[in-house]
């Protein structure tokens, strides 16, 4: 965390598979013109990215996407925020976008929940702070928290919380509930991501 007179200045990683919504999660919520590097998906990928649950889609990003959030509770917060990839060929890149990073939302599409097992596994592995986010597809089954927490084999304590990724307040209560869940986690605890 950083700050000098000004807001403090946090990056934020949102992450978890493909197609679970974390290009249209950095858009919504971005005060900026968000960056994103999605390309067309090509038939030279079919059998490495399916589209099984997401038929419709037809860009991925490939390296990231970027965007701004400025948050005044309880103090001025300005987030940086960092999109994955989500395929598990890019997991090498997320080690560098994690880095110094305060902490991750991990998006999860109940339709599709094993999509992101590897992003929560990445994330507890490197003992970065983060929380699951379930995004709210217009034809997802609504799951308990406690159901979606055993599918993940969560820690008791990382929170689970709903979120529309197309709806700019509740993708901001989603990093609300990561900047507390990452301040409040022990300062004894450091990833080994963290900057110098």
């Amino acid at each position: 965390m950083k700050q000098a007179g000004g807001p403090a200045v946090l990056k934020v990683v949102i992450a978890g598979g493909f197609g679970v919504g974390k290009t249209t999660c950095v858009r919504s919520v971005s005060e900026i013109e968000p960056l994103t590097t999605e390309e067309y998906l090509t038939q030279a990928s079919a059998a490495t990215d399916s589209l099984l649950g997401v038929e419709q889609k037809d860009t991925t990003t490939v390296a990231f996407d970027f965007g701004r959030l400025n948050l005044q509770v309880p103090m001025p917060l300005e987030l940086f925020l960092f999109g994955t990839p989500g395929q598990d060929r890019f997991v090498d890149l997320w080690y560098d976008l994690a880095h110094g990073a305060v902490g991750a939302v991990v998006l999860a599409d109940t339709r599709r929940v094993e999509a992101s097992f590897t992003a929560v596994t990445f994330f507890e592995q490197i003992g970065l702070p983060f929380i699951v986010a379930v995004n709210e597809f217009d034809d997802a089954y609504r799951y308990p928290s406690q159901q979606i927490r055993q599918a993940f084999s969560l820690d008791p304590h990382t929170p689970v919380v709903p979120c529309d990724a197309r709806k700019p307040s509740s993708v901001a209560g989603a990093l609300l509930t990561l900047v507390e869940h990452a301040m409040s986690h022990s300062a004894s605890t450091s990833s080994p991501l963290d900057a110098p």
